[in-house]
């Protein structure tokens, strides 16, 4: 039996097939315009040196951080954080029902999956820079911005994997809660979303870490936060405390993640 399995022949391994005209036309567009950017970007060596000599003497001034407006700058870290947290709580609760009307198995009617689905897309598809200018101009400076640019940033962003995640459940459940008699809405809170409940978790986690990230760019177009300290250091060419502010982002970020990543190991 040995033998016989040694000497069936080996398999040749899989090859190459060529690529169809559409793959192709995709690569050519894609060349083209990778070489228009590269060349729109006027890179050179002499802008490389110029650039590394001015990195060098943002970084002499900056170094090192200056600490002295350090409650200054703790409050308006917890401004951010509030606004993140806030942000994506409330983006979260209003995503589930977006993503139960933009699923394949829980959506009243094929019209409505397909208008949720592209309200959804339309939140995730403007970056939440603009969605801040836009809140800036309609509820002035501040916070509130900030957050309702977060909450709708986040419906973008969870409410897509949230429906992903909900089709994939298993209709077994589902159908035997069906066959007993129970209604939509009991399947869905007794079959449906038990079984989602450690992906949503997990994707509402990478939520806050994306909002504490965009809370601080938020704040340079004036919606709140840190970000009104960073960008206010930086025009005034202060930089020693602007690295003070991007040292204590950081701090705060990664701590975050790493919390987050405890909770997502004890959730999944």
């Amino acid at each position: 039996m040995n033998s016989y399995r040694e000497s069936r022949p080996i398999p040749a391994p899989p090859r190459f097939t060529s690529p169809s005209w559409f793959a192709g036309f995709v690569l050519l567009v894609f060349v083209f315009l990778f070489i228009q950017g590269f060349n729109s970007a006027e890179i050179s060596v002499e802008r490389l040196l110029k650039g590394a000599r001015n990195l060098s003497t943002f970084l002499g001034q900056a170094i090192p951080p200056d600490w002295s407006d350090m409650d200054v700058i703790a409050n308006a870290m917890l401004e951010t954080l509030y606004m993140a947290i806030v942000g994506v709580t409330i983006g979260v609760i209003l995503s589930i029902p977006f993503s139960l009307l933009a699923s394949r198995n829980t959506a009243p009617h094929p019209v409505v999956r397909t208008i949720t689905r592209f309200i959804i897309a339309t939140m995730r598809t403007i970056p939440d820079l603009i969605w801040a200018l836009i809140f800036v101009v309609a509820v002035g400076l501040g916070p509130l911005a900030g957050i309702l640019a977060i909450i709708l940033d986040t419906i973008g962003f969870a409410a897509r994997f949230f429906s992903e995640r909900i089709e994939e459940v298993q209709p077994g459940p589902a159908n035997a809660l069906t066959a007993s008699g129970a209604g939509r809405l009991s399947v869905i809170m007794g079959a449906i979303l038990p079984e989602t409940l450690a992906s949503m978790s997990a994707t509402s986690l990478y939520s806050v870490e994306k909002a504490i990230r965009s809370a601080v760019t938020l704040g340079l177009v004036g919606a709140g936060g840190i970000g009104v300290e960073l960008s206010t250091a930086m025009r005034l060419f202060q930089y020693d405390k602007a690295f003070a502010i991007i040292l204590v982002v950081l701090v705060v970020i990664i701590g975050f993640e790493q919390l987050s990543s405890m909770i997502r190991k004890r959730v999944i």
